[in-house]
């Protein structure tokens, strides 16, 4: 009888590796190793991503003006904004001995009631330009606990040069 000759293995031309019999490319992949680096990769994915989320979700506000928001105020009832406009002159209204405020803001033509309590800034009166941070709701605009800015433009604009007399 004659021998057989032992099995070769063929050589690869191009140089890839070759697995023994019975073992395939992904078994070589997945060792214990880089499992534990795609795990330890899709901790901190999840975690970035949730930190993300919980930063964008609590700080996120629309900066909206009366008269946008008076269009359609359906669509921003129960959401986060800050409410730009004017306050209307006479109609802030105090309760007596507290730091209840109900007054009005508009912009543009289009007005919309505001309840808040708590101190007011020393530039809020009426006329003066405001950010009101709050909700709409179906009374009107609750502003946050020091959700109100207010500014004066006289302080903002650059004073007239008085002129000098026959000058």
């Amino acid at each position: 009888m004659a021998a057989f000759p032992a099995k070769r293995k063929p050589i690869d031309p191009y140089g890839s590796p070759r697995y023994p019999e019975g073992v395939s490319h992904l078994q070589t992949v997945m060792t214990p190793r880089s499992i534990k680096i795609a795990l330890t990769a899709a901790v901190l994915l999840s975690a970035l991503g949730g930190l993300f989320y919980t930063t964008l979700s609590q700080g996120t506000e629309y900066y909206i003006h009366v008269d946008e928001v008076m269009t359609n105020p359906a669509a921003w009832h129960g959401k986060k904004l800050q409410l730009h406009g004017y306050v209307v002159d006479h109609s802030i209204l105090q309760r007596p001995n507290t730091l209840q405020y109900r007054f009005q803001v508009e912009n543009k033509g289009s007005i919309v009631q505001a309840s808040y309590e708590g101190v007011v800034p020393d530039t809020f009166k009426g006329g003066s330009e405001v950010v009101l941070k709050g909700y709409l709701g179906p009374d009107g605009f609750s502003v946050e606990r020091d959700g109100v800015m207010a500014k004066c433009p006289s302080k903002y604009e650059e004073q007239k040069k008085l002129s000098r007399p026959g000058s």
